[in-house]
């Protein structure tokens, strides 16, 4: 799945007529370098959610007529759902038919449209563990809101360091124990979550990070890295020349 719903705000005043999704790096728009990672991982069943200038999104994909793929529009133009409720939306898009168990349940991958990286997206996938309700993609990026980790990369919490902050389903956690990593926007979910939405509580509109922390003490959340991974988050007008020469890098590297 591909979070490309958002309104964009950071990015204005590009996202003024045009979706975050679509806005250009290299000539190609955003949601085209993660619908092309994918595609070359061998992912070939995709949804994508919509919401601001959906109709935008929906004529692109239209537009991409690509055979080897097929693509999904989770609509939410009636009501922008947030991450765990866009994930929910789209259950009859990313759940197999039948009742999911721990042992055999499918999973799913989800990408920010706004990331950018030379990330294995294979290798990750093969990084998930047997039992894993999700496993996020973490680094040691330097940013005021980190996820806590215990020495298995199991989750134990959030902090913000700027404010001091701190929700865990762990009381009395001892932040200075845990590894603090930053979130890339990547992750794989089981699709044990569904059924899990509505008996923890969660309704139509909720960020999947709430869901991850009440949860994650009782339902196993793992953190990956990846060694010499190199990402970028595509965030503000003035980031836009900076993407370019990161995927000039990257293509260099390659």
């Amino acid at each position: 799945m591909i979070f490309a719903a958002g309104l964009g705000t950071r990015l204005k005043p590009l996202t003024d007529t045009m979706p975050k999704a679509l806005v250009p790096v290299c000539g190609r728009p955003l949601l085209w370098h993660v619908i092309s990672r994918l595609k070359a991982a061998g992912i070939d069943d995709i949804t994508v959610n919509v919401h601001h200038f959906a109709d935008q999104v929906i004529s692109y994909i239209d537009s991409m007529n690509d055979p080897d793929i097929s693509v999904h529009i989770s609509d939410e133009r009636g009501l922008l759902l947030e991450t765990g409720g866009g994930i929910r939306h789209a259950e009859r898009f990313l759940a197999s038919a039948g009742e999911p168990d721990v042992a055999s349940s499918g999973s799913f991958l989800v990408h920010n449209v706004d990331i950018l990286s030379d990330l294995d997206i294979r290798w990750f996938m093969a990084q998930e563990r047997r039992g894993a309700l999700a496993t996020l993609l973490v680094s040691e990026r330097r940013t005021n809101r980190y996820l806590l980790f215990d020495d298995d990369m199991r989750l134990a919490g959030w902090t913000n360091t700027a404010t001091g902050e701190v929700r865990s389903p762990y009381p009395g956690l001892d932040v200075s124990s845990c590894r603090r990593l930053a979130f890339s926007g990547i992750h794989i979910i089981s699709e044990r979550v569904f059924p899990l939405f509505a008996s923890e509580g969660f309704g139509e509109r909720f960020p999947i990070m709430d869901f991850y922390l009440k949860v994650a003490g009782r339902y196993p959340v793992y953190g990956v890295m990846a060694g010499n991974l190199h990402l970028m988050d595509v965030g503000k007008p003035e980031s836009l020349a900076e993407a370019e020469r990161f995927l000039d890098f990257l293509a260099d590297c390659q």
